[in-house]
């Protein structure tokens, strides 16, 4: 048996720390949204009792350091399943980029197993298994538009924003999370205001939603990734609706209404780096 799950990155379009708490976490409040930028999960069921993971890409681990590999082991020590299987990640999103790639791949191997196994899991309970691969894991099983308090795994599901087109520039350097959050100065920083992002969302305002685009996280990585920055400047340059650093970065996503406008700041940024990509708004749930 034989099974393809599509696994779309994630952006977003605030993201706002609010403090540290007792056990090391950050409380976080951002609005997140999928976009069709994915990778595509191939299962095939196994006879044999074991978990194989082979991935298109070096740089991403085929082991049990692999997000999908974990998805796939707890299901299996989890729930009465005979048999093993063959997990093949065809990966398209960047690796490291703030755009929930390993956890998006996790979400569809829970996804897809599910259906495969006839584990009759809802999407709410594998939701609270994906948490604890990681933080980003319940919203990108659910996909869709959300509001995310608490780790991140605290959903609040929101009508998804009006369609447009996504310019996603990855620098080839790599940041790292931790080193981005212990670089965080909780008193001196702009906060999005969350609420009215929601409200252009729910109103589908375009240029209320580009207006209100913003991440906390951006100073901390311009610093550590000066070459962030300079992304950043080089799309409102070339006339950017509305541009932000998506995640802990590096990469920097800008909104455009028109597929012709999402095309003209694709060229401008393809004679500096490769890692440009358009793509469309996802934003609509999982079944």
């Amino acid at each position: 048996m034989h099974k393809v799950v599509k696994a779309p990155a994630k952006i977003n379009l605030t993201l706002d720390v609010l403090r540290k708490r007792d056990d090391g976490y950050h409380d976080v409040e951002m609005v997140m949204t999928t976009v069709d930028l994915a990778d595509r999960i191939h299962l095939t069921l196994l006879a044999e009792d074991e978990i194989r993971v082979e991935v298109n890409k070096g740089h991403v681990p085929a082991n049990k350091n692999n997000l999908a590999y974990q998805a796939a082991r707890l299901l299996k020590d989890r729930y009465p399943v005979k048999g093993g299987v063959s997990i093949y990640i065809d990966k398209h999103i960047p690796v490291s980029a703030g755009l929930a790639g390993g956890s998006t791949d996790a979400a569809a191997v829970l996804r897809g197993l599910n259906d495969m196994w006839s584990l009759g899991l809802s999407l709410e309970e594998l939701a609270d298994i994906g948490l604890e691969i990681g933080s980003d894991v319940p919203f990108c099983v659910f996909g869709g538009t959300a509001v995310a308090r608490g780790r991140g795994e605290d959903l609040t599901f929101i009508s998804s924003p009006p369609p447009c087109w996504v310019v996603l520039a990855k620098p080839p350097a790599g940041v790292s999370t931790k080193d981005i959050y212990q670089r965080l100065n909780l008193d001196q920083m702009n906060h999005p205001d969350t609420e009215a992002m929601i409200q252009a969302i729910e109103t589908k305002n375009f240029k209320e939603i580009c207006n209100n685009l913003e991440n906390v996280m951006e100073p901390a990585t311009f610093e550590l990734a000066p070459e962030v920055k300079k992304i950043k400047q080089r799309l409102i340059q070339f006339g950017a609706e509305g541009t932000v650093m998506s995640g802990s970065g590096p990469t920097v996503f800008s909104l455009a209404k028109t597929e012709s406008k999402a095309y003209r700041l694709y060229n401008g940024l393809k004679g500096f780096m490769d890692g440009v990509f358009v793509v469309r708004l996802l934003g609509h749930r999982h079944e």
